[in-house]
């Protein structure tokens, strides 16, 4: 089973698998290896991986001849499952995670039945990010089944920043709108365009002194949203009154008197009957404004945000047959 996960915009493949049992025929734990090869590959490798899993075999004490795949703390002698493992970490770039660090037995052994203890249960990273693993070892006296204890791997990932890109502050061309405006970013062109009522063939030209002289007239805009879409009607009224109100809350969780709770519940419906009539009247401003092509282009942008948010489902993240059933498997495709 794998399981993707993204964190911080990083990731994070999670692979869990149980081998064959040291008796069982050739022929099925070699389906297994070439099971988790496929999976493993199928990974990117801009992708982290971790694989925990039930491996059934010993990797063994020290790691001459595999130092690139394994450390120097594993337990005992190495049997031909755990050779498997080694070579599976090899093919795959692969670390031996729990080998890393040294332990106590008791935080090693990862199977223990009657009298028989070992070490078969095993977590494998790519190379590259073994850095990032701070610790890996067993819980004593917790168990997930009967004889298999918890193995438990601590890691932080580092996770690079992208770099913020600068984007170009955009011209206030709906200054225009303004006769005044207009008037001047006309007369401001023709003068570095020679005073011509026709613009020359060579757009490029054309196009760079229009631009630079919308720059120079018109200014250019901070890049800052400065109405939120969801709060467009807000007004200084509205705002003094919430700070207000979170004031008094405050005040309320710092100390639970009953003057203090009646102060935040007053300053609660002050804010509603605020928000109220700020809505009222921004509406009402939009209504006179409807005539107007910007009044037009403002209700056409509250339909698409009220008709966005009154959807449930912004996003789907799954796949779904005819019948409206998720498909889980590649047989339900079909």
């Amino acid at each position: 089973m794998c399981v993707k996960v993204e964190i911080e915009g990083v990731m994070m493949n999670v692979v869990s698998g149980y081998a064959p049992q040291v008796g069982c025929e050739l022929e099925e734990k070699e389906k297994l290896w070439n099971e988790m090869d496929r999976v493993t590959e199928s990974i990117p490798r801009g992708e982290r991986v971790v694989i925990g899993a039930d491996l059934n075999g010993h990797v063994g004490e020290g790691n001459r001849g595999d130092e690139e795949v394994m450390g120097k703390f594993g337990l005992r002698d190495r049997n031909l499952e755990g050779q498997a493992v080694v070579d599976f970490a090899k093919r795959m770039e692969m670390a031996v995670v729990n080998t890393y660090f040294q332990k106590r037995e008791e935080h090693l052994i990862t199977y223990k039945s009657g009298g028989r203890s070992t070490q078969i249960d095993y977590i494998l990273c790519r190379r590259g990010n073994l850095r990032e693993v701070n610790d890996c070892k067993v819980v004593p006296g917790e168990s997930v089944a009967k004889q298999h204890r918890i193995v438990v791997c601590k890691l932080t990932m580092e996770v690079r920043k992208r770099k913020r890109v600068k984007t170009e502050k955009k011209i206030k061309w709906w200054q225009l709108r303004k006769e005044d405006c207009c008037e001047e970013f006309r007369s401001a062109v023709r003068a570095v365009l020679g005073s011509v009522e026709e613009f020359p063939d060579d757009w490029e030209t054309t196009a760079a002194v229009i631009r630079e002289t919308g720059k120079k007239v018109l200014g250019v805009a901070s890049g800052q949203r400065k109405v939120d879409k969801e709060t467009w009607w807000w007004n200084v009224e509205v705002q003094e009154s919430v700070q207000r109100k979170k004031l008094a809350k405050k005040r309320w969780d710092s100390e639970r008197t009953e003057e203090n709770r009646l102060e935040y519940k007053k300053m609660t419906r002050e804010v509603k009957r605020e928000v109220a009539k700020a809505k009222q009247k921004a509406y009402e401003e939009l209504y006179e404004r409807l005539d107007t092509k910007e009044g037009e282009k403002e209700l056409y942008r509250l339909a698409r945000q009220r008709n966005q948010a009154g959807k449930d489902v912004q996003q789907v993240r799954l796949i779904k047959d005819r019948e409206g059933n998720v498909i889980a498997s590649e047989e339900s495709c079909f």
